[in-house]
């Protein structure tokens, strides 16, 4: 069991340090004349996320058995993830941020599809629980995160538009 539980800590701890890393990036780009967009859906990933790590622990079960199929995916996802973070480089947020004169960026995973993160949000959503036998966890929380990508994707799309016809 204390594996399980280690490895859900790693994944907290891996996010909350993310956050001031964002944080200063977005207190840097707003300040140089970025806008932000979807303000109104963000304290709904926030929500999303908290409880999705909440729940894999809350349904634990009591011998929880570690799948390394899921658990090797979910280790590839995460170095995915540093690539796109390393992308973006100081563009990297958790919230839509766009700077209107700023080039888009088109290297890294940018270079192959639209919205890498989310792709990989999604992948990581759905087989962390995996790891641990939570199918059902898997299943809600990967609906639940559907739906609200459905959402921000299209205000995403929206804040760079006008970028993306500059380009």
């Amino acid at each position: 069991m204390i594996w399980a539980y280690l490895i859900i800590a790693f994944v907290a701890v891996q996010r909350l340090a993310e956050l001031p890393y964002a944080a200063r990036n977005t207190k840097r780009l707003l300040a140089s004349g970025a806008i932000e967009y979807g303000r109104k859906h963000y304290p709904l990933f926030v929500v999303l996320h908290a409880s999705w790590l909440l729940a894999i622990v809350v349904f634990l079960p009591q011998n929880p058995p570690i799948y390394p199929a899921p658990l090797i995916a979910y280790a590839v996802l995460e170095v995915l993830r540093l690539w796109v973070l390393f992308s973006l480089g100081p563009y990297w947020t958790t919230r839509i941020i766009s700077p209107p004169k700023a080039p888009l960026v088109r290297k890294g995973p940018y270079r192959f599809v639209r919205h890498p993160n989310y792709w990989i949000v999604t992948g990581e959503i759905a087989l962390l629980p995996l790891v641990f036998g939570e199918a059902a966890v898997a299943v809600v929380f990967s609906l639940f995160n559907a739906a609200l990508l459905f959402w921000r994707i299209r205000v995403e799309n929206m804040a760079l538009a006008s970028r993306r016809s500059a380009a």
